[in-house]
Formats: C-alpha cells, structure tokens, sequence
C-alpha cells in the first residue's frame, strides 16, 4: 500500500497530495468532548495512554487522513527536566527560568525517562494503524520551549524572554541548547516506539527578529534537527510566523518546512527547492461557507509544488471550526490527482 505522507516527505512520486492537520485530535470534534467529559483534565487524558491512543484514532476513523499525529503537548517533556507544570486549562510554570542561576535546575534524564505514557501510546496507536496511515511524533523547537519556561505562561509580548536571552545571551544559548539535547532524546524514544516521522514545533519563531531568530531559534533547531539524522526518519520544521525567515531556511536540515498561513506557498516552493513543504491553508478559512473552502484548497493546491508537498493547515484547526467544513477541505484534497510523471 502507498503511504502517501512518508514518500511526500522524500520527494518521491505520489498519485495526490498527502493531508492532515495540526491539532486535528482535538475539541472541534464531538467524539473528543465526549472523552473529554469522562476523563477531566488535559494532563490525564495525555498521560493515560488508551486515552490518548483513542483521541489519536478519532480524526482517522473520521477523515482518513493520511497521517495521525500522536496526542500530547509540547510542554509534556518539560516535568521530567524539572519543571513544575499545570495547565487550568492555559498551561502555567511554576518555577519558571528567570536568571542563570535557575538554568542549574533543569537535567535531561539519561536514558530519557518521565514519559513512558507517551510511548505507550504510540505503541497503541501504530498497533491500530493501516500501513498507508503514517504516525508523526512531535516536540516544541528549542525557543518556544524557551520561551513558555522564561515567561511561565503563554506570552502576547515575550518581554521576559527577550530581556533574559539580550541581558544574559551566553546563557539564554545555554538553556536552549540544553532544550535541543534534551528534545533530540525525547524524539529517539518516540521513533524507538514506532514514530515514522517527527514534527518540531517552532509556535514563537515569528516573535523574535530576524537576527535574534538565527541564533535564538534557528541554530539550536539546527542542532536538534543534526542530533536525530541519524534516525533516518523524515524530519517536519514548522517556523510559525517565519515569513521573515525564508531565506534562512533553506539551511535548516530537515526533510520538510511547515509553513504558515502568511507564506505564499508558490514563492516558498521557489525559494526552498530542496526541501518538501507542508501547508498552508489559513485555519480561517475553515469557518467560511463549503464552496470557499473547495475554492481555497484548489488555489492552494494548484500553486503547491508537484514534488515533495503535504497538504494542511498554515497552523492548528481551531476548536469552533464546523465538522462539514474539515470534511469539505479533506476532501478537497483526496479528490484531486497528479498526472504521475509530470513535475512543477
């Protein structure tokens, strides 16, 4: 059987453009609030693995989407470092990083350990998958985790961040390379139980400048990225709000660019020709009435490279977003056909 995601991601031929979509196991579908009444809070439905493994299987079963992408956060890997989180329902540190001194508590457990839920759950989820369904593991990008650690919460302005990495920058390198190593571990495990590619998470990219961008988020993504080459798995960047950037990441090593909604896609393609790239649907759109999301998924699709392209959102499905109307973009995108052999 074809797994349409894995070839896309290696540039290699494919009869239609592979989709899914970031945050698609997730509160827009009616089967998920049901689990969600039953099991309470966000951290025991991630860490309660026949749980998770279900939420996981809901948009496939739904959709037949061609990746499922497992059900966690990206902050998950964070409490064994040493950091103490909660989320109600906004995540929140309660011993956030605010000076140098407190880089001395984080650790990165070796071998990594403290989310074994995590790999129990992919095991469940491959287990149930179709060869042609592949399965993404997933971890936030060395600066935004940077980023939620510093600020403690979900930031509008970054200002405690960017005071810390401008007033202390050999040590704001410190705290994200350490986040680097400890993210390339957490992504061996998630390969070792059953991840056939992995996406890094790049949420806040889009807050920094671009000078602060090359050595804040993009070198250690880059050193990230280099520490799991070896696992010979396709590996998904996805620089949120890093229109800026483009001409940066081509140098990023990594088989795949996600790309926001900002971007335009056919200047992109040109731009980054060694790379496949993944998106970029604006998630708004998806509150519009079915023929424009046809309509907008056709121009998308039209302008999309040929080779080496997944089709998804330009960020996470929002939780209002009508059932019909992931059914009309999904759709979309299962209806439409390459002519093999022919190339952008």
């Amino acid at each position: 059987m074809m797994n349409r995601f894995l070839r896309a991601c290696r540039k290699e031929e494919v009869d239609r453009p592979p989709v899914w979509v970031m945050r698609q196991a997730g509160r827009y579908l009616p089967e998920y609030r049901e689990v969600r009444k039953k099991a309470g809070d966000f951290l025991t439905m991630c860490r309660t693995p026949e749980i998770a493994a279900e939420i996981t299987l809901q948009p496939i079963r739904r959709f037949g989407l061609d990746a499922a992408i497992v059900f966690s956060d990206i902050l998950t890997p964070l409490v064994p470092m040493g950091v103490e989180l909660t989320f109600s329902p906004a995540p929140h540190i309660a011993n956030p990083v605010r000076d140098p001194a407190d880089l001395d508590r984080l650790r990165i457990p070796d071998p990594w350990r403290g989310t074994e839920f995590l790999s129990e759950t992919l095991d469940r989820v491959g287990a149930a998958l179709a060869e042609d369904t592949a399965l993404i593991g997933f971890c936030g990008a060395p600066w935004t985790l940077a980023s939620y650690l510093v600020e403690g919460v979900t930031s509008r302005t970054f200002t405690r961040v960017k005071s810390f990495a401008h007033h202390h920058p050999e040590d704001f390198d410190r705290l994200v390379n350490t986040l680097a190593d400890a993210m390339a571990a957490y992504l061996r495990t998630q390969v070792e139980h059953g991840a056939q590619a992995v996406q890094i998470f790049d949420s806040w990219v889009g807050s920094l400048a671009a000078e602060d961008a090359r050595r804040w988020a993009l070198q250690p993504a880059r050193r990230l990225l280099d520490a799991i080459a070896d696992l010979e798995v396709p590996r998904i960047y996805f620089a949120n709000g890093g229109a800026h950037l483009l001409h940066d990441l081509p140098e990023m090593p990594c088989e795949v660019l996600g790309l926001d909604w900002r971007v335009d896609l056919g200047r992109a393609a040109r731009a980054l020709p060694e790379h496949a790239l993944q998106g970029n649907l604006d998630p708004g759109v998806l509150m519009g009435p079915d023929e424009e999301i046809r309509r907008r998924t056709l121009a998308m699709l039209e302008s999309a490279p040929r080779s080496g392209y997944i089709a998804n959102l330009g960020h996470g499905i929002t939780p209002d977003v009508p059932v019909h109307a992931m059914e009309a973009f999904v759709g979309t995108v299962k209806g439409y056909r390459y002519e093999l052999g022919i190339r952008n």
